[in-house]
């Protein structure tokens, strides 16, 4: 029997000639991550391991991005000692103010993961990566330490689940839509430590933006993974962001998988997932008006230029609803310096928006942005459980940078298609 994408990533690194579902193996990895939350965990497992240095220093990123800038003596404490660590080590992938992105907006734009690449990171959206055709995914603190002691970690070799994909989006649909639509029919623990495999000719329909966006959510199905086929697009991308070598995946014709799925792009349309899960979803328009207090666009999972863009388009010439917040946070200080660059801050600002520095601010109720009680927000974020984004009586529904923007215009949850886009 043939191997999936993953599989073959997976033999690659333990040094094997081939791997199954089910078997315990250790791998070498390419690159460990850890953030301000879980990297001072981390380091002081680390300590426990009695090395004087990480296994390779280029192979070790920390990025403190969820409670910064710092938000509170706490916050401050943890990063100054993960700072402390990583000028300790020598690390050379440490990105604080000024040069910080979110995490997983970051690290492929500053080309630190590649096609065919093992990367572990002690954050669950760890499984951004594998749009560029990488295997990715979160583990605990524990398992980091270990990783930038010994360069290797465990793994149960995942089953895999594979959706092909078929036709084009229309009209405002984009790759968040995809994967709330296939969340909400797959469910939550749909894809329970299985590897979500995509592929077919329907990914020309897709940008990068989208796969990053689409494999940034593989978690919110339960799955250990998500991955990409690799393609001309792919290529590009990893041409334009990093000189690293790359080895494409594609799987085996005779690979086995639980289940296959086939997805029509072009009869996705936009979805919004209701609290307090993302399988919990139903179509734009066909739910009656639900009012909101706050509508943020932005994290690792739909911060990036081209969402902003899109956010700029709904909002130029209009204007955000009286009695509505909007926050639009980009991912890194590339995507912030765009978005000043091509106008698009003026037009938030115009339109009644707010435009923050990098950071996931309220996506896991840090800062800018936290629901009083009774509250409801429109976000473009990945988790609306209950009490994520503040108070545990607010209400948190997950929706694309287009239907949020047009949202923030309405005061409900909007199509663009209602501004007469």
């Amino acid at each position: 029997m043939g191997m999936t994408m993953t599989q073959k990533i997976l033999a690659r690194h333990a040094h094997l000639d081939s791997v199954k579902a089910g078997q315990l193996i250790e791998a070498d990895v390419d690159l460990v991550l850890g953030n301000d939350i879980t990297s001072p965990v981390a380091v002081k497992e680390f300590s426990k391991f009695g090395v004087n240095k990480v296994f390779d220093k280029d192979k070790v990123a920390i990025v403190p991005d969820h409670f910064t800038p710092n938000k509170d003596i706490k916050a401050a404490e943890q990063c100054k000692f993960i700072r402390e660590f990583a000028g300790k080590m020598d690390i050379t992938n440490y990105f604080e103010i000024g040069e910080v992105g979110i995490e997983h907006a970051l690290l492929p734009e500053k080309g630190l993961v590649v096609a065919g690449d093992l990367v572990i990171g002690a954050d669950s959206h760890t499984c951004t990566y594998g749009a560029l055709n990488a295997f990715s995914t979160g583990v605990g603190s524990t398992d980091m330490a270990a990783g930038m002691a010994t360069g290797k970690a465990w793994f149960k070799v995942p089953a895999a689940i594979r959706f092909n994909l078929k036709g084009e989006l229309k009209g405002w649909a984009s790759g968040k839509d995809v994967i709330l639509h296939i969340i909400g029919m797959i469910g939550v623990d749909g894809a329970l430590y299985k590897s979500m495999e995509f592929g077919g000719e329907g990914l020309k329909s897709l940008s990068m933006d989208d796969r990053l966006c689409m494999a940034n959510m593989a978690i919110e199905a339960g799955a250990k993974n998500g991955i990409f086929e690799a393609d001309e697009k792919t290529e590009e991308y990893l041409k334009e962001h990093s000189s690293n070598p790359y080895t494409f995946c594609q799987a085996d014709a005779d690979a086995e998988y639980e289940k296959v799925y086939e997805i029509d792009l072009s009869k996705i349309r936009e979805t919004v997932a209701f609290p307090h899960l993302p399988e919990n979803t139903r179509v734009v328009g066909e739910f009656g008006d639900v009012p909101v207090d706050q509508v943020v666009i932005g994290s690792c999972t739909n911060g990036r230029s081209s969402d902003l863009r899109v956010a700029a388009k709904i909002l130029k010439g209009r204007h955000v609803k009286k009695g509505v917040r909007a926050i639009i946070i980009p991912g890194t200080q590339k995507i912030y310096k765009q978005a000043v660059d091509e106008g698009l801050v003026d037009i938030f600002i115009d339109a009644g928006a707010i435009f923050s520095f990098p950071t996931c601010g309220p996506c896991l109720g840090g800062h800018l942005g936290i629901l009083a009680a009774g509250e409801r927000a429109v976000s473009t974020t990945n988790r609306n459980f209950v009490g994520r984004m503040g108070h545990v009586d607010s209400e948190v529904y997950l929706a694309s940078p287009a239907v949020a923007a047009a949202s923030a215009v309405t005061g409900k949850i909007s199509s663009p298609e209602e501004l007469g886009l």
